[in-house]
């Protein structure tokens, strides 16, 4: 095996089947990293063959570069830019456009330097500076014109952009209405980039609902001590959020935050393990199961409310094939969750995406639902189920999914099971 061809020539079949499958009019592709590193040559190398391949006015290279400011000299430097872009041209790839990361504005002087010593068109040398949210950036490029030198130089038809939008987007991201705190009770805190996702879709239901979102992170087995004070920790929290995980490390202190959030009335939403310690805690407080578990933590336990299921829907304790990717879910009308997706809408199906192997077990759905839990989704056939709630009686807002929704949110099209939560935060907020 080779480099070249047999790892460019695959790397080039992965952007080629975009445009096929997707029938699309233009693809984009990254090549990350820093040029001049060796892990990106085989990529570089082929974005290189592309351009050979498709022709030149059907492809372009846009490299982002960095003009650091020298503080003590009160200018920015272009000669990371020049070198930058020396290594590029060293292997074949003249970049068309640049995108100037920076901290201060870019003078028309430096531009036609930068111009002059790259080799590009003046106009093609964009300034980037660093916004307040990342995204403000889409409007930045805009107006720096760099849609219409895209189109220019791909010879696409031009027309206005229609950014009305996202203009109102980012005015709401910079000019919150209301601040709100939530909490996220994870195992994984310490690195807090494992919860991203779930961060960006709080964020991205904050801006619907014109509110700035403040993530506290709780360390799930740090309140697994029973002297934990929990109303100290969730102080000033108007919503928990318990997010997925594997293996039984801080489930228990999920569990008792769980418990904590349906006691004190407080907006919960619980993702996938999340959901699961959901189950477990009502099954254990409310339905007085006291060793209520999932076999996935204990194999042993006379109360597996999660377990493994096979294909007769039986408990199993091990094997199991893990559930990954889009499945059909069935919403139950007239629940926290029917409202979040559709409101006065009468559609009841939805589609959302899934990586985990344990499921409900549906022995115990008649005793959860006497006791107050509703069953808010199921698959269409019935035979698993995909979201809980807690009666509105009981509760303002908790809900349970198994899947993961924080991977489909957008930040001007927010998860609807998120939004609905960051509204109910903000409800508890305005009640007090």
């Amino acid at each position: 095996m080779q480099v070249i061809p047999h790892v460019t020539n695959e790397i080039k079949a992965r952007v080629y089947v975009v445009a096929e499958s997707d029938q699309a009019d233009v693809v984009i592709t990254e090549v990350g990293g820093t040029v001049g590193d060796i892990e990106s040559l085989p990529f570089l190398e082929a974005i290189r063959q592309v351009k050979k391949e498709v022709g030149k006015n059907d492809a372009l290279y846009i490299h982002v570069t960095l003009l650091p400011y020298i503080g003590a000299a009160g200018e920015l430097k272009t000669k990371p830019t020049q070198h930058s872009v020396k290594e590029l041209r060293s292997i074949g790839i003249q970049p068309d456009i640049l995108v100037c990361r920076t901290e201060q504005t870019i003078s028309r002087a430096m531009k036609k330097k930068i111009a002059l010593f790259c080799d590009v068109d003046e106009d093609a040398v964009i300034e980037n500076r660093t916004a307040s949210t990342i995204y403000e950036v889409p409007l930045i490029m805009q107006n720096e014109g760099l849609d219409k030198i895209v189109l220019e130089k791909l010879n696409l038809p031009q027309s206005p952009a229609k950014m009305e939008d996202w203009e109102r987007m980012v005015y709401k991201i910079k000019n919150p209405e209301y601040k709100i705190k939530i909490a996220v009770v994870g195992k994984y805190v310490e690195l807090p980039d494992a919860y991203i996702s779930v961060v960006e879709a709080l964020n991205h239901a904050g801006i619907d609902n014109s509110a700035a979102v403040s993530v506290k992170f709780v360390n799930a087995e740090a309140i697994e001590n029973p002297e934990t004070d929990l109303d100290e920790i969730f102080n000033g929290c108007k919503g928990i959020l318990v997010p997925g995980g594997f293996g039984d490390r801080g489930v228990e202190g999920k569990i008792k935050a769980i418990k904590y959030a349906r006691e004190n009335k407080i907006p919960f939403l619980g993702l996938c393990l999340g959901m699961q310690c959901a189950v477990i805690e009502f099954a254990r407080n409310v339905c007085n199961f006291a060793d209520s578990n999932s076999t996935e933590f204990n194999p042993e336990t006379e109360n597996p409310v999660i377990a493994l299921m096979d294909s007769q829907l039986n408990v199993i304790n091990k094997g199991g094939t893990m559930r990954l990717g889009a499945y059909p879910c069935k919403v139950t009308p007239n629940t926290f969750t029917a409202a979040a997706y559709f409101g006065d809408n009468e559609i009841f199906e939805i589609q959302e995406r899934h990586r985990h192997r344990f499921e409900f077990n549906n022995k115990y759905r008649e005793i959860f639902t006497e006791k107050g839990m509703v069953i808010a989704g199921v698959l269409p056939d019935d035979s698993l189920v995909e979201i809980v709630e807690l009666n509105k009686n009981l509760h303002p807002w908790f809900v349970g999914c198994q899947f993961h929704p924080e991977l489909k949110s957008r930040p001007n099209h927010p998860h609807p099971l998120f939004k609905a939560f960051v509204n109910a935060a903000l409800q508890l907020l305005e009640n007090k």
